[in-house]
């Protein structure tokens, strides 16, 4: 009997016994202190950025990016990113019938008169964005534009994906742990769905906006048709495509150049008979576009100076560009001059229990002027 023989140990079962032994391990402590088994991710990934980023953000816990009760902004974040990607593809498919008609119904009118309908690429990508982020964080209120009954069958539908990717832990340099009973996060599964029908794609965006009681901390940006994903956590980090040598030069930043106020299709007009009265000889150019999240993208890029919206808005087309804004340190504000007796300008609540449509319009810029404060004084008419 041959007892010098060698032993070959198999790193990748060794790997798997380990993670099993630190599941274990987590399931008996959590147990013993009286608490619900915490559940965590476990990676088995070769790179070495991915390892780290679980070590920062979680301080001392490689596996886990999410405990109970609370939740981790980089998993709410790589979620939502996830989330407006996989509706994206949806609402591609149905725009070039891979997944049958647009099927356009009518909800009703604006009250420009500009019809208000949603279409099949709607409804597929709201599933797959609600039910993928209701899967992923049951314990965070989700709301959505469209309202549909529960399909019968949900396992089609997978959960958000929130395994942060390499370019999230490379530019949101820092995580943090909120408490999920205070996180709304607020989903258009379609903007610009009056343009969608019209194959103007160009102002389609899908868009995922996270608040923190009320305070609107994460914002995601997805043009679908141009697979071009912007996303942004205040403090923490922006996609490099926001970067500030990645904007274009302003064209009026010597002054030289009009004011370009981007606005929607359907009131043009108004706004540029509300600046006549508010900047009386100031050079303005009224830029007429679709899609509040192209619309904020165009700001933050530089490619207009403020965005402009005179009407009632829901709080689903503001969410995430509001974010974005904060977090490269623009602003969203309501019109009618904020709050006259303290100066500060008024914001919006995207608490979840608010009502979802905001009646005072919206300016949004990046940055403060004497031509700003002016336009805040739009009185809207609601």
């Amino acid at each position: 009997m041959n007892f010098g023989g060698a032993v070959r140990i198999n790193r990748f079962g060794l790997i798997v016994l380990a993670c099993l032994i630190l599941v274990i391990l987590l399931y008996s402590y959590s147990s013993s202190q009286g608490g619900r088994p915490i559940p965590i991710i476990v990676v088995v990934d070769d790179d070495p950025l991915l390892h780290s980023a679980f070590i920062r953000s979680s301080k001392g816990d490689p596996v886990s990016t999410m405990t109970s009760g609370k939740v981790s902004l980089r998993a709410l974040l790589a979620g939502a990113i996830h989330s407006a990607v996989q509706g994206g593809l949806e609402v591609v498919a149905v725009r070039k019938g891979q997944s049958g008609a647009l099927d356009e119904r009518m909800k009703g009118e604006t009250k420009e008169g500009v019809k208000d309908s949603a279409t099949q690429g709607d409804f597929r990508s709201h599933k797959v964005m609600y039910y993928g982020l209701r899967k992923a964080f049951p314990e965070v209120k989700v709301i959505s534009e469209e309202h549909t009954e529960t399909p019968r069958d949900l396992s089609g539908v997978a959960p958000a994906n929130i395994v942060p990717s390499a370019e999230v832990i490379q530019h949101m340099v820092t995580d943090e742990q909120v408490e999920a009973e205070d996180v709304s996060i607020w989903i258009d599964p379609l903007d610009a769905t009056k343009e969608y029908t019209e194959n103007l794609v160009n102002y389609v965006t899908t868009m995922v906006g996270v608040a923190v009681r009320g305070k609107p901390i994460l914002g995601v940006v997805h043009r679908p048709f141009s697979d071009e994903t912007y996303w942004a956590v205040v403090g923490h980090g922006y996609s490099p495509n926001l970067a500030q040598d990645k904007r274009e030069e302003k064209n009026n930043a010597d002054n030289k150049g009009p004011l370009k106020l981007i606005v929607s299709r359907s009131h043009a007009g108004n706004v540029a008979n509300y600046t006549k009265s508010i900047l009386p000889g100031e050079k303005v150019e009224i830029i007429s576009a679709a899609g509040a999240g192209y619309k904020v993208l165009e700001v933050m890029l530089s490619r207009a100076d403020a965005y402009v919206h005179v009407t009632a808005i829901k709080k689903w087309d503001l969410c995430a560009g509001h974010a974005l804004l904060s977090a490269l340190g623009g602003s969203m504000v309501t019109l009618n001059g904020g709050d006259q007796d303290s100066g500060q300008d008024e914001l919006i609540d995207f608490s979840g229990h608010t009502d979802p449509l905001n009646t005072r319009g919206i300016l949004a810029y990046m940055d403060e002027s004497s031509s700003m404060e002016k336009l805040k004084k739009i009185h809207v008419n609601q």
